[in-house]
């Protein structure tokens, strides 16, 4: 077995937690005072071997804590088997059982990591993750306090998933569920049978206008991979984020080509400026977001696919219209509340394009961004967020409010 890495953290934590990571990606974890013990990587937990190398990690874990445990994290979603192992080891250990919602635990890393106490904003950009509503997200913005809570306050436009878990690997069906969002049902046909076979765009047309096995998800890795069909750049995956690393390829051979860029969703418009009254704790946010993501594929949908120049611009412009309307809203969120630090976490921060970009737009607004450095972005590093959030909650349950 791997030895644990250990990590230094700028302050103590206030209580020693044992954290079971999630599904994808999986890896466990201890925090004990300035401590954070992070065991090797697992892998996701869809193999009898990396649930066995789960159990072993957790094991040493427990043997190696330099006293007792007083709490374990794990993820929200209650058929993972990180939850089920954290469940039975919060029973024998006599301790709480702590759920961190997914997106909180991935910006919940950078209140370890970076020391930040106090509340700050977090944008939680990745596939999936289970909401405390019950519903898949994804694409969210955060408002986290320095006692273990968050606050939801917008989030991207929730995409129909005909076809539930299958249409994350099929683009081809996200490119369906956006033109029936957009009144443009009579185009699925036309569209995708030449790929995919009449009988399957059919079908899936169908699905939608009857809301059969169609979960909605606001994960930004759904909106990606629905571009990259847009664009013609992806039908089905093989691996996980092959569309969206095409799209992001795409994107980056255009810009190579047309340094100037591309304009995302322009000036920002400031109060008194005849911008409605977002003054109420979320207003306008989310309903800004999804005005901006629906018009950007309206623009993409315009685009020929057959034209490579062509979809390396329609590339290039999602990139930076998606990071442009996030950064809008987080903007707006800081200058309502205060607020001067903003954490980024989740895989979609894999995407240099999507990560520099929005970089650029915040810090020149005078906020701070912080990344990850110590532990992945993604759900290789998400037991450190789960195993802070649980030990700085004043309370003992595992569903935080949502606003």
């Amino acid at each position: 077995m791997s030895t644990p890495t250990v990590l230094a953290l700028p302050r103590a934590a206030p209580r020693r937690v044992l954290a079971f990571g999630a599904w994808l990606k999986n890896s466990a974890g201890l925090l004990e005072g300035d401590r954070f013990r992070l065991s090797a990587l697992h892998g996701d937990l869809g193999t009898p071997e990396a649930c066995i190398a789960l159990e072993r990690s957790v094991q040493a874990l427990v043997a190696a804590a330099d006293g007792p445990i007083e709490a374990v994290a794990h993820d929200l979603h209650p058929d993972f088997h990180s939850t089920r192992l954290a469940l039975h080891w919060a029973e024998r250990l006599g301790v709480p059982a702590i759920g961190v919602q997914h997106h909180q635990a991935h910006l919940a890393v950078l209140q370890a990591e970076a020391g930040l106490d106090g509340p700050l904003l977090g944008l939680a950009l990745d596939g999936v993750g289970l909401g405390t509503d019950g519903t898949a997200w994804g694409g969210e913005l955060l408002r986290l306090d320095a006692h273990g809570g968050f606050e939801r306050l917008a989030h991207l436009p929730p995409l129909a998933l005909p076809g539930g878990d299958v249409a994350a690997r099929e683009p081809w069906r996200l490119v369906a569920a956006v033109l029936h969002a957009l009144g443009r049902s009579d185009e699925i046909g036309p569209r995708l049978a030449p790929g995919v076979g009449a009988a399957a765009a059919q079908g899936v047309r169908t699905m939608l206008a009857r809301g059969l096995n169609c979960p909605v998800s606001t994960g930004a890795g759904r909106w990606f991979d629905a571009a990259a069909g847009v664009l013609g750049l992806s039908v089905r995956q093989r691996e996980e984020a092959e569309a969206a690393m095409a799209l992001e390829r795409c994107a980056a051979g255009w810009l190579e080509r047309h340094p100037e860029g591309v304009a995302g969703v322009g000036p920002r418009v400031r109060e008194g400026d005849g911008a409605r009254d977002d003054s109420a704790r979320g207003g306008g946010l989310s309903g800004d977001l999804g005005a901006a993501v629906w018009a950007l594929f309206e623009a993409l949908l315009a685009v020929d696919g057959r034209d490579a120049e062509a979809c390396g611009r329609g590339a290039a412009l999602f990139h930076a219209g998606l990071a442009d309307a996030l950064a809008e809203a987080t903007l707006t969120a800081a200058e309502r509340d205060g607020l001067h630090d903003v954490a980024f976490g989740g895989g979609c921060f894999f995407n240099r394009l999507l990560s520099q970009r929005l970089s650029t737009r915040l810090t020149a607004a005078g906020l701070r961004v912080h990344r990850p450095q110590a532990v992945s972005c993604g759900d290789a590093g998400l037991a450190l967020g789960q195993a802070w959030a649980a030990a700085t909650t004043t309370i003992r349950s595992n569903i935080p409010t949502e606003t």
